[in-house]
């Protein structure tokens, strides 16, 4: 019964390698030429971005133990990334007011 499970692990992971790599590589051998449409150019500009925004922001608003301090977490990094600092004092000032908002929620409820 053992084997059978483990087989089927390594299974999964081979063909999921398999489809990530196929994903990444497929586009790289199948493009020779380099794209000159503005429109698609700008497009792709902006999937990082979009796709990192996708994964991060979820986990930012559920992260906390509620979603008020959440949103004053990210509220706070989002001030202080227009204001022009680095990462780590982002990071910083965003773990501060979370925990300021969490110390707050708790005295008052």
């Amino acid at each position: 019964m053992e084997k059978m499970s483990t087989l089927r692990l390594i299974v999964s992971i081979a063909v999921m390698a398999l489809t990530t790599y196929a994903i990444r590589m497929l586009p790289l051998t199948l493009m020779k030429k380099k794209i000159t449409n503005r429109f698609l150019r700008s497009f792709l500009y902006y999937i990082p971005y979009a796709v990192l925004t996708a994964m991060v922001f979820p986990a930012i608003l559920s992260s906390t133990a509620s979603l008020i301090s959440g949103i004053v977490g990210c509220a706070a990094a989002v001030i202080a990334a227009l204001a022009g600092l680095q990462l780590l004092p982002v990071a910083l000032i965003a773990c501060g007011s979370v925990y300021v908002a969490e110390l707050l929620l708790r005295l008052l409820s």
